[in-house]
């Protein structure tokens, strides 16, 4: 019989973000480097840059993407993120919308 390695506790946080982000978590995955600055700036569009680069994050903090729900994104890591493309932070809905319609 299998034997499994993550707990009960371990599978209801998998995929999730914590409910509240730090300073530290935002600069270690929600900083674009300046490869993912060059590659969310080949983006057609400031939501698309914008969805691209809270998906780069969200990969990088859960280890999983999130393509059917963009916009559950903690608000500050989005702002964040948005601060450094200088993209109005809620023009992450048109990237959800956007999706859904693709």
């Amino acid at each position: 019989m299998p034997h499994g390695y993550l707990s009960d506790e371990q599978i209801a946080r998998y995929g999730r973000f914590p409910d509240e982000l730090s300073a530290g978590d935002l600069e270690q995955f929600f900083r674009l480097t300046p490869h993912a600055l060059e590659l969310a700036a080949g983006k057609r569009t400031p939501p698309t840059r914008l969805g691209w680069a809270v998906q780069w994050g969200t990969v990088r903090m859960l280890g999983v993407f999130q393509p059917d729900h963009p916009t559950r994104v903690p608000e500050r890591a989005v702002a964040f993120v948005a601060d450094q493309l200088d993209v109005d932070p809620g023009r992450l809905e048109e990237y959800r919308t956007r999706a859904q319609a693709a």
